[in-house]
């Protein structure tokens, strides 16, 4: 695969000058002179910086004039013992592009999960009073919503026929038949600290008290003052918000890493100068199907603060999970090449052979990747100058690779959308038009507005397509992918869009010659690894209507940097 020209253009000022800084030390050789005794014979010479580049005789890379480099015997025996796969480097090249590794090890994953979501009451302390039996309200004591009452505070004088009979009659019985008045008494609604003192209440008194029975906030009020009720009707609710609730949604790859008892430090913009920090109390067994995700609940206490709650319900707020970290094999992620549906880190096997490994990840932490499979304790891995090792191994596949037939190419052409997958496609690009621009104008506002509709559009074009497109994972992937927090800010919203972009690109870019299929163009940024530490150099992304090109990845800074994918 030939470099971008933006690549191109990079690499070739970097090598130019260091090229011009070192001819001013060291002076070319002029001409082609006879090898010294003892030194190795050349068998040909190549460009550090552009191994494809190669000629029989000294000379200049023709791409950015760096001088070449001669090849002798013994490393065109160590581009043998690479294999098909690998790639050898001089210890030049390897100097040139800046060639580091790291050791694959058993060691703790350092990450922790930021998270989104609302305060909400805790409704294990919310009470509803009733009316126990038919009656008046004959005086109200708490008479609007958001008073505080405390725990057997009177919030009613209640009238009712029925329950002033059963208070005489305690008074008057004993025994057996007194308590079982005092049973009827608490199921009409008295506590039981308003029976022990009904001797001591006047018997001229006709009403009976309604008392609050916990602590908290009066937060519904559907009964007013001379109000007659029937058994059963609503009075008030009270809850308790001294104790509230932070609920969030844990997305399906974040399930492994969240367990009751681990701790979230949370944030919310109407406080922004303190934190709260609470612990899981409970993951909710129902895993949503439609949102891909299940709730979670941290529990926060909530004091008082100069008379009022400092948390009130329905504040948004943001949590940081701490995560356990257990230890694993693993890499750094930056050795880890995504390639379409594969994972490929490049092995050190010594004297400047670097092999490709396919690898399954597993987890990943905030600088380590997990490996399952493909690499085993003590592998050196590349971190640094990967990507450029792997340009070149395609390179070099690209030339023993024969060309595929070219009926393979005409198959996308053959294929024909009935009017429901056309209207499906012409949705998801609109959508990821819209997403992509959102960001090229560098507004995460914007862009958090436009994901409300992902997860059904993309979801309906996915059902569409399952009948249409053979490979199955590719539509995995995007449906995988259409699941979003709202971004806390550009690179967290630039990061969330890679991960869509990628699966959508790989679904639509063999269809867009199909019948039927809506006119978008699909445009390539080989530099998003800039961008978005830990992903590959290059990413896909659609815009419609033929406009200006501009650069979701980067924005504003650099709008035009890409180029469109014409086949």
């Amino acid at each position: 695969m030939m470099k971008t020209f933006v690549t191109v253009i990079l690499t070739t000022v970097l090598a130019v000058s260091a090229t011009w800084f070192a001819s001013r030390e060291f002076p070319p050789h002029q001409g082609t002179s006879a090898v010294p005794a003892g030194e190795r014979k050349a068998l040909f010479y190549q460009c550090s910086m552009h191994p494809w580049i190669k000629s029989d005789k000294p000379g200049r890379c023709t791409i950015c004039g760096m001088e070449l480099t001669p090849v002798s015997e013994d490393d065109k025996g160590r581009d043998q013992n690479a294999g098909g796969n690998g790639v050898t480097l001089t210890q030049n090249q390897v100097q040139v592009l800046h060639v580091q590794t790291a050791e694959a090890k058993i060691r703790p994953l350092d990450r922790t999960l930021p998270v989104a979501g609302i305060i909400t009451e805790n409704v294990m302390r919310h009470r509803v009073l009733a009316a126990y039996v038919d009656g008046r309200i004959d005086k109200l004591y708490v008479n609007y919503l958001g008073a505080d009452v405390t725990a057997a505070q009177p919030l009613a004088e209640f009238y009712s026929p029925t329950l002033l009979q059963a208070e005489r009659e305690y008074r008057q019985l004993g025994g057996e038949l007194r308590q079982n008045t005092a049973l009827r008494l608490r199921q009409m609604g008295l506590l039981p600290e308003q029976i022990d003192a009904l001797d001591q209440k006047p018997s001229a008194a006709l009403t009976s008290q309604i008392l609050s029975p916990i602590s908290g906030t009066v937060v519904t009020q559907t009964a007013y003052q001379g109000q007659y009720v029937a058994t059963g009707a609503p009075l008030l609710e009270i809850a308790d918000f001294s104790t509230v609730w932070f609920v969030f949604r844990a997305y399906e790859q974040d399930m492994p890493w969240i367990h009751t008892g681990q701790q979230v430090n949370i944030t919310t913009p109407a406080i922004p100068d303190k934190s709260f920090s609470g612990k899981i109390t409970f993951i909710d067994p129902n895993f949503d199907d439609s949102s891909r995700s299940a709730k979670v609940r941290v529990e926060l206490p909530n004091p008082l603060v100069n008379g009022k709650r400092e948390l009130l319900n329905r504040f948004y707020a943001e949590g940081i999970v701490e995560l356990d970290t257990p230890s694993v094999l693993a890499v750094p992620r930056s050795a880890v090449i995504e390639t379409g549906h594969e994972a490929v880190v490049y092995i050190d096997r010594g004297g400047g052979v670097y092999q490709p490994a396919v690898v399954q990840t597993g987890r990943r932490g905030a600088a380590l990747a997990e490996i399952l499979s493909g690499l085993k304790v003590g592998d050196r891995v590349v971190t640094n100058g990967n990507l450029l090792i792997d340009g070149q191994a395609e390179l070099n596949r690209a030339f023993m690779t024969p060309p595929e037939p070219a009926a393979a190419a005409t198959s996308a052409a053959a294929l024909a959308l009935n009017d429901t997958q056309q209207q499906a496609i012409t949705a998801f690009v609109k959508l990821a038009d819209a997403m992509a621009a959102t960001l090229g104008a560098d507004d995460a506002a914007a862009f958090n507005r436009s994901i409300n509709t992902v997860p059904d559009i993309t979801e309906t074009m996915v059902q569409q397509l399952r009948p249409l497109v053979a490979d199955g994972k590719a539509l995995d992937a995007l449906d995988g992918a259409r699941h979003f927090h709202n971004a806390a800010d550009l690179p967290d919203a630039r990061t969330a869009f890679h991960k869509f972009t990628v699966a959508a690109t790989a679904v639509l870019l063999p269809l867009r010659k199909a019948a039927g299929a809506p006119d978008f163009q699909v445009y390539e940024c080989p530099m998003v690894s800039q961008a978005i530490p830990g992903v590959p150099k290059k990413a896909r992304w659609i815009q419609t209507g033929g406009r200006e090109m501009h650069n979701p990845f980067f924005g504003k800074e650099m709008p035009d940097c890409g180029e469109e994918i014409k086949r």
